[in-house]
């Protein structure tokens, strides 16, 4: 449906585009990410029509859309645009109905068929009841789907969305791209710059990663979204996982440790996490070029997928079960081999108490609290019990200390001041804002 060979784009004595090439087929929805300054809305403008090409073509439906008028691009291609500010007191009404002005001409009357257009765009948008309300009164999201309507009104093959969530909360964000996956699996093809990484992941077919003024990458979201490539295109350190309850490609952005990976440091770590709880942790640890080991963790658990990425090595259960004995002697095995052990802000179950029993063996603990533990604990006095022995010899810290803890423990740094804290969450000292959020479960270990 779309077919873009070789574009260059110029803006002023800046070139925005370079050799960019990518196609599109009817009925897909592509998504068309990269950083900010890419070229994304760039791209978008001369595929409508709305800027000329140094160099290249863009076809829509086999025709070559800057060999046609305005209104004859305008047939072929809708664009949703990234703002959703009206400025006028029109009715919702009125301005879906500027979506038929492709199809009529300065003395054309008010047809049937822009009737039916209309209001098919207004009902399949669900903005019917706001038809006769200033599109000045609405909201962001109702305005984001007014602009929608307007484009369904053109009745075109083709619609571009210019980041289509950007300005809005996660509702209207999902409603937004539901309604476009929608209209895709009712024949429409759709091309949308969105800046959400994960969101693109979990509704587009498609992802063209735009970095440099060129495409980096082209295909399904795993394919695209991988850790070298988002360290290409946004110079950022990344984790590449998948979603625990949607499965669609998930990206953690990460920060930059405060080291060089290798220089001067060696030491084996083993983490017990789980629940999301270690997935920082795990990459902090390996980015500072320790030897990292993580379990026993659940399979499917997002720590055990974290780790997998980073290639580090795990020991897992199968989904829901406990830590047995055999489990439990591998974990003995990996925590007697390090140097330290590295406790997260874990959810505790009967299931996973075998973890902390023998994390409470090892020559240094470093332990991670943003909860109180009366918080997570879902095996009792037991539970109580193995965290108290655990936390006696411990290192207490939040998630952000957690490299120099391993580093003082290690002899490397100067001790860290970690902050105590009783079991039941009392504080002597102020604690930090926890610094990285996580999703935890209480049957993970």
């Amino acid at each position: 449906m779309i077919s873009v060979d070789a574009l260059a784009v110029d803006l002023g004595d800046e070139r925005v585009l370079d050799g960019v090439s990518l196609t599109v087929d009817e009925g897909d929805f592509v998504g068309l990410i990269g950083p900010n300054g890419a070229g994304k809305t760039t791209l978008l403008r001369t595929m409508n029509g709305g800027l000329t090409p140094r160099q290249g073509t863009v076809e829509v439906d086999g025709r070559d859309v800057h060999q046609l008028s305005s209104r004859g691009a305008s047939r072929l291609v809708a664009t949703v645009p990234q703002t959703t500010q009206l400025s006028f007191d029109f009715s919702v009404r009125e301005a879906v109905e500027m979506g038929r002005t492709p199809h009529r001409s300065r003395f054309d009357t008010w047809s049937a068929t822009d009737q039916e257009a209309v209001d098919a765009a207004l009902a399949r948008t669900a903005v019917t009841d706001l038809a006769d309300r200033p599109v000045t009164d609405i909201s962001g999201g109702e305005r984001q789907r007014v602009l929608i309507a307007r484009a369904l009104a053109q009745t075109t093959p083709v619609m571009l969305l210019d980041e289509p969530t950007a300005s809005l909360d996660i509702n209207h964000q999902v409603r937004t791209l539901e309604l476009v996956r929608d209209l895709v699996e009712e024949g429409k093809t759709a091309l949308a710059a969105i800046h959400d990484l994960n969101l693109a992941a979990h509704y587009c077919d498609r992802l063209v990663l735009l970095s440099d003024c060129r495409v980096l990458a082209a295909g399904r979201p795993a394919a695209v979204l991988t850790e070298p490539n988002l360290q290409a295109a946004f110079d950022t350190n990344a984790v590449v996982s998948r979603h625990p309850v949607t499965g669609s490609v998930y990206v953690t952005a990460l920060p930059d440790v405060g080291v060089t990976p290798g220089e001067d440091v060696a030491g084996r770590i083993h983490v017990v996490g789980g629940g999301g709880s270690a997935a920082r942790v795990l990459y902090l640890l390996s980015a500072a070029g320790y030897t990292v080991s993580a379990g026993a963790l659940n399979e499917g658990d997002t720590d055990a997928e974290t780790a997998r990425h980073l290639g580090l090595d795990l020991v897992t259960v199968p989904p829901y079960a406990g830590v047995d004995e055999s489990t439990r002697a591998a974990v003995e095995s990996k925590v007697a081999s390090a140097d330290a052990v590295v406790v997260t802000d874990i959810e505790v179950g009967e299931g996973n108490l075998p973890n902390l029993d023998v994390a409470a063996a090892a020559d240094h603990v470093v332990l991670v609290e943003e909860r109180p533990f009366e918080e997570r604990n879902f095996a009792g006095a037991a539970g109580t019990n193995a965290y108290e022995r655990l936390r006696r010899d411990a290192t207490v810290v939040d998630t952000r200390d957690v490299v120099s803890a391993v580093q003082a423990a290690l002899g490397e740094a100067d001790p860290v001041d970690g902050t105590e804290t009783s079991v039941d969450g009392g504080a002597s000292s102020p604690r930090r804002t926890p610094s990285f959020p996580h999703s935890p479960s209480s049957n993970e270990s």
